[in-house]
């Protein structure tokens, strides 16, 4: 698990040595998803993990960040600046995802789109987006600011809009995801 840790800090730093790690630790997104990572590894019943719980809950709490510590996050997950960003447990987010302030990625419960979101690789999601039900959202996809998706999305588009609007684009997430590991 520590390895998922590492190529966080990695998306932050660009490094991993421990001067970047100290520097990140006064990031809101690193702290929290640092922490996040610990809560995921440690029982509750054991020293560490009743600590990385109290610090879990406080950033949790300070920060807005609602991710609970089940949640399927690949490596390299960024989140850049702090305040209300909610993620369903069972929601899977793939490697090298950036996710930032104001973000839904949440359950539908009834419908043809009842379930929960998957997010590929390298995908974007900018303020304010909502992603929500059982959509599938393909890799190298930039979901821009305010943009509302309840539908598949294939890889390589850009999403824009309410209601959104797929824009196929190849290179929709380059020099928006950086230090990819």
């Amino acid at each position: 698990m520590d390895y998922l840790i590492k190529s966080d800090l990695y998306r932050y730093a660009g490094n991993t040595d421990l001067m970047s790690f100290i520097r990140c630790l006064r990031i809101p997104g690193f702290r929290y998803t640092y922490f996040l990572r610990k809560v995921a590894i440690y029982s509750k019943f054991t020293i560490p993990g009743f600590i990385y719980r109290l610090f879990y809950y406080r950033y949790t709490y300070k920060y807005g960040f609602q991710i609970p510590r089940e949640t399927t996050i690949g490596r390299g997950f960024q989140i850049s600046h702090f305040g209300c960003i909610v993620i369903n447990s069972k929601s899977k987010i793939g490697d090298n995802c950036y996710v930032s302030h104001n973000v839904t990625i949440g359950q539908t419960n009834r419908g043809k789109l009842k379930g929960y979101p998957t997010l590929g690789d390298k995908v974007w999601v900018g303020a304010g987006a909502v992603i929500v039900g059982g959509v599938t959202i393909g890799s190298n996809v930039l979901i821009a600011p305010n943009a509302y998706v309840n539908f598949d999305v294939p890889s390589n588009c850009i999403v824009m809009g309410n209601p959104g609007r797929i824009i196929p684009n190849d290179n929709a997430t380059q020099e928006y995801i950086v230090n990819t590991v």
